[in-house]
């Protein structure tokens, strides 16, 4: 006797595409967690989402590594007495993070695809 194999989840609508895209960004304010999991959740199911999970995706992990190498040479130049400029760094990354992914929470809950003024593509 085989095991049933799940039913597929069923599409988004449009307005549930809208939504889940503009949480994909909106989460980014709290990492690139939410967006991953937006992501791949909700990727094969709207199309939408699932173009705007891989942009605020894409964007937080340029923002991770930002914020890595930001955090490297902070603690490697503060002996020189330089260091805390890199502190300012990253907390502008940081802030830059946020607003950007407001504006991207904004657009795409209108259903407006919104591509971020730099990010790597990481994911395509």
């Amino acid at each position: 006797m085989t095991a049933p194999t799940p039913a597929a989840a069923a599409p988004l609508s449009t307005a549930e595409d809208n939504q889940w895209a503009s949480f994909a960004h909106l989460g980014g304010i709290l990492g690139l967690l939410p967006s991953l999991i937006i992501w791949l959740v909700f990727k094969d199911r709207g199309a939408f989402t699932n173009q705007e999970g891989k942009e605020a995706l894409n964007f937080q992990i340029t923002l991770a590594i930002a914020q890595i190498i930001s955090q490297i040479l902070f603690y490697a130049l503060a002996v020189i007495l330089i260091g805390f400029l890199f502190g300012f760094v990253s907390f502008a990354i940081w802030v830059a993070g946020v607003i950007f992914s407001i504006i991207g929470f904004t657009k795409a809950k209108d259903g407006i695809a919104y591509r971020y003024p730099f990010a790597f593509r990481f994911i395509k």
